[in-house]
């Protein structure tokens, strides 16, 4: 983390350069014009981590600067959102004091919503007992006065929830109220609000789509429950457990009535599709019910496996966000040998970085 590069004033110099980078990265491609949509400036994080330090009575939050290679103490910080500003000084000064609650404290995490939730994890290099728990407890209470606040405490092989484990963040897509379920320590996106312009940008790509849809790595129902208007009924595979709950749970709260989760790795669902092995967890299923002209995918860093590739050729359209430019570019050699790109986009989802997250739509030749 460079600290000294997050300054506003820089902020369209450096979206500028990334739109230049990406262009750049994709030529051989020969895509349409890059859409761009750009991040606030400051307090646009809804989720921060942060170590602490101690020293002597003063306990601080810190950052390591990979360009000063130091630590730099943070006692606010600026990408993160008001919310969690406003929740590091109340906390620092009740956490001070408090032995019970300080000793060997050494990290704490922070999970916000635009909807005014926030999640408290503190995070020990020792076990936590009755005394933390009652300490932990009367903190929640003094914080609730000006807070929505939800405290835990993590231990190695340890965990304690004073109330629950998630925050339910509400967004505004095209008008329409949409709720999600964000569970500590899983994925969620970090930036709300370019998060809404990625859901607006894909909503608008599958505006005209026929049949239904497929889709592999579904996390929480991000994308899902978004795009499920756009289709008679999809089809969504995740293989994490709390991730597969959480989308249960956002499927149900926002009254999603054509959507079908299943638990399973792209890879495993590749081999189902393919018929190569059966699966108990397909069994009520008929796979073949489903006329999918259209794929979604939102993969991890490491991309698509050569197998789930093959699969995903096989579709009409293909909509793909990836989180990292490098084995996007790598998964493109494959794709676009049957598959041309007709939509592009640029989401700034992490400010004063290098990480760019981006968005193609491919259409078969």
């Amino acid at each position: 983390m460079n600290l000294a590069a997050m300054d506003p004033k820089n902020y369209d110099a450096q979206l500028q350069h990334k739109r230049i980078k990406l262009e750049q990265t994709f030529a051989d491609f020969n895509p349409p014009a890059l859409e761009v949509f750009a991040s606030e400036p400051m307090h646009y994080r809804m989720r921060a981590e942060f170590r602490m330090w101690h020293e002597g009575d003063d306990l601080y939050y810190y950052m390591f600067d990979k360009a000063l290679n130091a630590k730099v103490r943070c006692d606010q910080y600026l990408p993160a959102g008001v919310i969690i500003n406003q929740m590091m000084a109340a906390l620092i000064a009740k956490l001070t004091p408090n032995p019970a609650l300080r000793y060997r404290l050494f990290q704490i995490d922070f999970l916000s919503t635009l909807s005014g939730e926030i999640l408290v994890s503190l995070l020990y290099h020792r076990q936590l007992d009755d005394e933390w728990r009652e300490q932990a407890t009367q903190l929640k209470a003094k914080l609730s006065a000006q807070f929505n606040v939800n405290i835990i405490g993590r231990a190695r092989k340890q965990k304690i929830d004073l109330d629950k484990d998630f925050v339910v963040e509400t967004l505004a897509v095209n008008e329409q109220i949409l709720h999600y379920k964000q569970i500590e320590n899983s994925f969620t996106q970090p930036n709300a609000k370019v998060s809404v312009k990625m859901l607006e940008w894909a909503i608008d790509a599958t505006k005209d789509s026929q049949g239904d849809l497929l889709e592999l790595y579904c996390g929480n129902g991000n994308f899902t429950i978004a795009l499920a208007q756009n289709f008679n009924r999809v089809l969504a595979t995740e293989l994490a457990k709390p991730s597969v709950d959480a989308a249960q749970y956002n499927i149900d709260i926002n009254n999603v009535t054509n959507v079908q989760i299943i638990r399973m790795s792209a890879e495993d669902f590749s081999d189902a599709m393919a018929k190569k092995r059966q699966f108990r967890r397909l069994e009520g299923i008929d796979l073949d019910s489903y006329n999918c002209n259209t794929i979604f995918v939102d993969p991890p860093r490491a991309g698509i496996d050569p197998e789930t590739l093959k699969l995903i050729q096989g579709y009409e359209r293909i909509l793909y966000i990836s989180c990292n430019p490098e084995t996007l570019n790598d998964n493109l050699l494959t794709l676009s040998q049957t598959h041309k790109i007709t939509r592009f986009a640029l989401f700034d989802q992490f400010p004063y970085t290098d990480h760019m997250e981006s968005g193609v739509l491919l259409e078969r030749k």
